[in-house]
């Protein structure tokens, strides 16, 4: 009777931890796509990612690099102070998005060009995404609010 109650007990906890890994494996099946890792513009020009990858480039809009096409599409460059890369998106754009301002790109870079799905810009005069802010402070860019 003890053997039986014995097994039984290492029966469930066996199917406990499969159970347990299959759940952390899909988990991560269902996250791989909703992961999208932050790049500034001189890391993607020193290590260029794949073009399938999706991922995020911030930066400063490049003065006198905003370009609008025909209908949605517009196209411009995006720096850190170390690099330079040319992105064209297709979409309208945040009302506060210019040149010489803040901003985070989501997309892929293809042929030396990011592909951008989505444009976000700062939301008021002294908010930068951290990410940025950081990337633009190792390249000696960046200053506080408020300094000339």
């Amino acid at each position: 009777m003890k053997s039986l109650k014995k097994q039984r007990r290492i029966q469930v906890i066996l199917l406990a931890i499969v159970a347990l890994v299959l759940a952390t494996g899909l988990i991560g099946y269902a996250m791989r796509d909703g992961i999208n890792f932050f790049r500034a513009p001189s890391q993607i020009i020193a290590e260029p990612p794949e073009p399938t990858e999706v991922f995020r480039i911030g930066g400063l809009v490049e003065d006198g690099t905003l370009v609008r096409g025909q209908g949605e599409t517009v196209r411009f460059s995006v720096t850190d102070g170390g690099g330079s890369v040319p992105v064209v998106y297709t979409g309208v754009l945040p009302d506060l998005f210019a040149e010489n301002q803040g901003m985070i790109g989501t997309g892929s870079y293809v042929n030396g060009v990011f592909e951008a799905t989505e444009i976000l810009a700062k939301h008021d005069e002294t908010y930068m995404p951290k990410e940025v802010m950081d990337a633009l402070k190792e390249q000696g860019v960046y200053q506080e609010p408020g300094e000339s």
